[in-house]
C-alpha cells in the first residue's frame, strides 16, 4: 500500500469520525433527545482522534521507517514520503473544515517547532500551563457569544514514541532538546460551535 492510499484511508476515518459532534443520545422513556456534554463531545473526538494518530505514529511511521520501506519527511510531498503524525493531524484537521460543522483541531506547544504552533491567545496560553501541570486534565471553555460561541478544550499532547522524542529535539528549529518519552510536548486544541437549539 503506498503511502498516498494509507494518508487517505487515515483522512477518511478521521472525517467519519468527526460526525461525533451532531450525535445525540435517545431517552429511553420519551424519544426525545436528550444533549451530550459539550466536554464529553470533545472527549470523543480527541478519542478519535488520538486513535488515528497512534496507530499512525506506531504502526505506519516507526515500523515503516524501521523496515526501510519508506521515509517520513517535513516535506512529504516533494519527497514522496510519509507526513510526519504532526501533519497528518493538521492535513485531516483542513479536511474535516471542510466537511464537518465548524470542527477544528490543531497542536500548540510553548516549544513550536513551527511557529504557527504557537498560542495564538491567552486562552491557549493558559491552556498549555495548566495541561502542563495537571496533564490528565484538559482545560475548557466556552468563548464567544450568540451564534458565534465556540466550545474549545486543550488536551495535554504526550511523546509516545521514541520517534516523537528524536525528531523534536534533533529538529535545528526546536526550541527544546531534552524531550523524554511520556513527556508533555504541547496541547491538542479542540473546538466547535455550541448549538443554540
Amino acid at each position: 500500500m503506498t503511502s498516498k492510499a494509507l494518508t487517505r484511508i487515515a483522512v477518511i476515518v478521521t472525517i467519519t469520525a468527526l460526525a461525533v459532534p451532531s450525535l445525540f443520545a435517545m431517552d429511553k422513556n420519551s424519544g426525545t433527545p436528550e444533549s451530550i456534554p459539550l466536554r464529553t463531545v470533545a472527549d470523543y473526538v480527541r478519542a478519535v482522534i488520538m486513535a488515528h494518530r497512534h496507530f499512525y505514529t506506531i504502526h505506519i511511521v516507526n515500523r515503516l521507517g524501521k523496515e526501510r520501506i519508506v521515509d517520513t519527511s517535513e516535506n512529504w510531498q516533494a519527497t514522496h514520503s510519509l507526513p510526519l503524525p504532526v501533519q497528518l493531524l493538521q492535513e485531516t484537521s483542513e479536511m474535516a473544515e471542510l466537511t464537518a460543522p465548524n470542527v477544528r483541531y490543531h497542536l500548540i506547544s510553548q516549544w513550536p517547532i513551527n511557529k504557527s504552533n504557537a498560542p495564538a491567545n491567552e486562552f491557549e496560553r493558559m491552556a498549555l500551563k495548566e495541561v502542563q501541570i495537571h496533564p490528565n486534565r484538559p482545560y475548557s471553555s466556552t468563548t464567544g457569544g450568540g451564534e458565534k460561541q465556540l466550545f474549545e478544550t486543550v488536551y495535554a499532547d504526550v511523546a509516545v514514541t521514541t520517534a516523537c522524542v528524536e525528531c523534536h529535539n534533533s529538529h535545528p528549529n526546536s526550541p527544546k532538546s531534552d524531550f523524554k518519552v511520556g513527556d508533555v510536548m504541547g496541547g491538542l486544541v479542540i473546538s466547535f460551535p455550541v448549538s443554540n437549539q
